[in-house]
C-alpha cells in the first residue's frame, strides 16, 4: 500500500474520524483560510485512485468514504518500515525498541503473556 503524504494523511484522518463526506463537507472541517475546493477535490480523487477512498454518486456529485481503516493503514505502514529498515525482520525491530529503551523487557514479557492468552 502506498504511503500517504502529509496532506493526504490529513484528509484521510478527517474521513476516518467523520465518515462519508462530500468534498464541500470536507472543506468545512478546515479553518480559514480553507483549501480551495478544486484542490481538495483533486486530492480526494487521487486518494480514490490509490485505493484509500471510494464514492457513491448522488446526481452529479460524489460522497466519498474510506475503504481501509486507519488501523489497516497503520499495519501496512509498519510492515513497510520493518521491510525497509529492519531487513524484513520483526525480531530486529522489537530488539531495536528494547535497546533504545522504548519498551522494557518487562513490558515485552507482559505483551508476550497477553498474546499467549489471546488478549492482543
Amino acid at each position: 500500500m502506498k504511503k500517504l503524504t502529509n496532506k493526504e494523511k490529513e484528509i484521510m484522518d478527517l474521513y476516518w474520524e467523520c465518515g462519508p463526506m462530500f468534498v464541500r463537507e470536507l472543506q468545512e472541517h478546515y479553518e480559514e483560510p480553507r483549501p480551495h475546493f478544486n484542490t481538495l477535490s483533486t486530492m480526494v480523487r487521487i486518494l480514490e485512485k490509490n485505493g484509500f477512498l471510494d464514492h457513491k454518486q448522488y446526481g452529479n456529485t460524489y460522497q466519498y468514504f474510506p475503504i481501509i481503516t486507519e488501523k489497516e493503514y497503520g499495519k501496512s505502514n509498519l510492515a513497510g518500515v520493518i521491510k525497509s529498515y529492519f531487513n524484513n525482520s520483526y525480531m530486529s525491530a522489537v530488539s531495536a525498541f528494547v535497546k533504545e529503551e522504548k519498551i522494557s523487557v518487562d513490558e515485552l514479557k507482559d505483551l508476550i503473556h497477553k498474546i499467549e492468552k489471546g488478549e492482543e
